[in-house]
């Protein structure tokens, strides 16, 4: 299985769903495939600016790192200096705050990831993993 158009919007769609019912402010919502390329985004209507960057960086950032950036944040809080030297590696899109969470398979193949921005690290990684269960498929935010 690859994570295709349709399977963007069904993780979009669901991240959206999950945000509402939990009441949070307005989203980014970022989707990777497993080569780190851009899905699908989208924006909600009061989300500020420069969100999809966020949202990108999260995303991006556990998918070239093979790590949800939970993980990545507790990384970054014990060896910054490798944060900082893989932060310049991947071109600055390395965002280590929740928020950014591996989507696999039922088998465990890495698919791509969710980038989500826009309420706190920690609801945004919420709504992230609701949505990608919502998809039929399996959220790993952390390690």
């Amino acid at each position: 299985m690859t994570l295709d158009l349709d399977t963007a919007r069904r993780l979009i769609a669901g991240t959206r769903s999950a945000a509402h019912e939990r009441g949070l402010k307005p989203l980014t919502v970022v989707v990777l495939d497993a080569g780190g390329h851009v899905v699908a985004a989208e924006r909600e209507d009061g989300s500020s600016a420069k969100r999809f960057e966020i949202a990108h960086g999260k995303a991006y950032g556990a998918v070239s790192m093979g790590l949800g950036s939970r993980a990545l944040m507790d990384r970054a809080e014990q060896q910054p200096y490798f944060i900082a030297a893989v932060t310049s590696a991947v071109g600055g899109s390395l965002v280590p705050v929740p928020g950014g969470v591996l989507v696999r398979d039922g088998d465990g193949t890495l698919l791509g990831a969710v980038g989500v921005t826009g309420d706190t690290s920690d609801n945004d990684e919420a709504a992230a993993v609701a949505g990608i269960g919502a998809a039929g498929l399996t959220a790993q935010p952390a390690a």
